[in-house]
């Protein structure tokens, strides 16, 4: 079995993960990783620079919180 890389801008990374938040606010990042495509790595990156940003943050405790776009 062999995985396809495609290649995004960092905008468009960006804008998957909101998107995905905005829909779905209890979505996990493994959730957007098999869903959307993304690297693990990628996602967590992503994750820790929107939070930095303060364009997203986590409401309650890590496993039953939810994601809330701040922007």
């Amino acid at each position: 079995m062999f995985s396809v890389v495609l290649h995004r801008t960092v905008e468009e990374t960006v804008e998957i993960i909101l998107n995905a938040m905005k829909s779905n606010p209890k979505i996990t990042s493994i959730e957007l990783q098999e869903r959307k495509g993304l690297t693990r790595r990628g996602v967590e990156y992503q994750i820790s620079k929107l939070k930095k940003e303060k364009k997203i943050m986590r409401v309650g405790s890590t496993k039953a919180g939810e994601w809330k776009v701040l922007n």
